[in-house]
């Protein structure tokens, strides 16, 4: 089930919200919330239930084992095996495959690969479970008592995709959560946004990239390889920003507040900007359970530490999105940028009109996002020589300019949407006087709002409606 899917939006979402709210008593909310969870879970995929409940049961007794021999030798040794059973169950679910493939290709053999579809959210939810125990090895949080709490916590279906919350940045909620209107109603006006991101423009540009990135490159002009692209480039990133924009929304809606995803990463003039914006709480959990132990443990190498902690950092992020050699290399690609920006970009950029750096980001980010979509490396290079002119394709082609015109207006509001247009206007708004009669607690506000929002889900479900592409791209890693 996907969140823009009909049958959550029309049938799911309400009923959990009304059974959710028909209970003021904290633990029966949050057992709805985790029948509702288990539900979502097993929805395309039942029999891997009994894997996220399996973790649940076992990260629940080795948090308390950890918290009761906190700093001693014992605890150390629960925290070890408590993290590689969880990356363990990771690694031999998601890149069983990929190691026999490699397997197989290095050695000449045969082996038969295991084929079996990869759980639900099981790279978010162990990320989840990690960060948990190993905060409460560093005594940040207390381990938690009640077994429900942390079930719930662990296996909330809006956080299925992301983003990565841990148990520190939300202990109160989970124990206390409150009606508050104001709250469901922002909930709501996120989810919506959202919803219109992921429906009316990633899946839009999603058709563009399965036409010219999907096919075969020798059909393309130079042209329309750049177009695809850039449109792969707009689908990531309302696709992706689109998911957490209703996964926080949810969030909100049930009494959670979560820290923001994205934050307009294209606006960046570096790919050490661009990663401090893009999927945030993934770069966070890296920086904090990866990247700081590794540069403490190379400190005595000067500022080779932070090379050598960047470039194993990023490309333990690409294998993290996908058990192929292209996520390994585009996680690798992001390393190797951000280490020349710490050793001499950064300060170059800083003597050069801003646009340059701008430019450069986004061609970087751009060439980037090659890498990730192409599994297969030949496919990835042949489209590179169209893109380049290394090929006998033609440069242009009347195509181009007539897709370009067909959807002019779209484009222009997908780029708009790129930049923080949205929240300048509100902030502007906001500190009018003149403007006050849409402060948040006016009652014309209300309406536009419950309007605005009205009018997003009825467009969405118009696109809905008999469409044949609408995956999460997220939902696969």
């Amino acid at each position: 089930m996907l969140f823009s899917s009909l049958a959550f939006l029309y049938l799911f979402l309400p009923l959990n919200i009304v059974l959710y709210y028909l209970f003021k008593n904290k633990v029966y909310r949050n057992i709805v919330l985790v029948l509702f969870s288990f539900i979502f879970y097993a929805w395309g995929q039942p029999l891997w239930v009994t894997l996220l409940l399996m973790t649940a049961v076992a990260d629940y007794f080795l948090g308390r084992l950890i918290e009761k021999h906190s700093g001693t030798s014992s605890g150390k040794a629960i925290l070890f095996l408590s993290v590689a059973f969880n990356i363990g169950l990771l690694v031999f679910l998601k890149y069983s495959g990929f190691l026999y493939e490699n397997i197989n290709a290095l050695f000449s053999v045969s082996l038969e690969p295991p084929s079996y579809g990869l759980p639900l959210g099981i790279s978010f939810y162990t990320f989840r479970s990690v960060s948990y125990l190993v905060d409460v090895h560093r005594k940040d949080i207390k381990a938690e008592t009640s077994f429900l709490d942390f079930l719930m916590f662990l296996s909330l279906y809006h956080l299925v995709a992301g983003p990565i919350v841990r148990y520190s940045e939300i202990p109160d909620q989970i124990k206390q959560r409150s009606f508050n209107i104001h709250h469901i109603s922002s909930g709501i006006n996120r989810f919506c946004i959202g919803l219109f991101k992921k429906v009316c423009i990633a899946n839009i540009a999603g058709d563009f990239v399965a036409q010219y990135m999907g096919g075969d490159p020798r059909l393309l002009t130079t042209e329309l390889s750049w177009f695809g692209l850039i449109m792969f480039t707009i689908q990531i990133y309302f696709d992706f920003s689109g998911y957490s924009d209703m996964a926080i929304g949810l969030g909100r809606i049930f009494g959670f507040n979560y820290a923001e995803n994205f934050n307009y990463p294209y606006i960046s003039r570096s790919a050490t900007e661009f990663w401090r914006r893009w999927h945030i709480s993934l770069s966070s959990f890296l920086r904090d359970y990866l990247f700081t132990p590794l540069v403490l443990k190379f400190r005595n190498w000067g500022k080779s530490s932070a090379i050598i902690a960047t470039l194993i950092t990023f490309t333990i992020c690409g294998l993290w999105h996908g058990p192929s050699w292209n996520y390994i290399l585009w996680g690798f690609y992001f390393g190797a940028l951000i280490s020349l920006e710490l050793l001499f970009l950064k300060k170059f950029f800083a003597r050069i009109p801003r646009v340059f750096s701008h430019v450069y980001l986004l061609f970087s980010a751009i060439m980037g996002w090659s890498l990730f979509y192409f599994t297969d490396l030949s496919h990835l290079w042949n489209y590179l020589g169209v893109m380049f002119g290394n090929s006998e394709n033609a440069a242009f082609h009347f195509e181009f300019f007539t897709v370009l015109k067909a959807n002019i207006f779209w484009l222009i509001i997908a780029i708009v949407f790129c930049m923080p247009v949205y929240p300048f206007v509100e902030k502007y708004l906001m500190t009018h006087s003149k403007f006050a009669f849409l402060q948040p607690s006016s009652l014309f506000k209300t309406v536009v709002v419950i309007g605005f929002n009205i009018c997003l889900l009825l467009l969405a479900t118009s696109m809905l409606v008999g469409k044949s592409y609408n995956a999460f791209l997220y939902m696969k890693f």
